[in-house]
């Protein structure tokens, strides 16, 4: 399983993916191999308020970031 916030408008950073083997058997990621998809959706609108403006606390993140609570 490939966990990954919802990308807001306004957002902007490195994506952190969260990657759980549910399973009791090992499972391997290999590299240069897909592992996940994104799926970028255009409005119609422009947000009223976007993550910029509310000043995300994961706003401009570089690197593995851990959750902020």
């Amino acid at each position: 399983i490939v966990n990954v916030t919802p990308l807001e408008p306004g957002w902007e950073g490195h994506v952190t993916l969260e990657f759980s083997n549910t399973t009791p058997l090992p499972a391997k990621i290999y590299a240069n191999e897909g592992a996940c998809q994104f799926l970028f959706l255009q409005g119609n609108e422009r947000p009223e308020v976007t993550y910029a403006d509310r000043a995300g606390k994961y706003m401009g993140q570089r690197g593995v970031t851990l959750p902020r609570l």
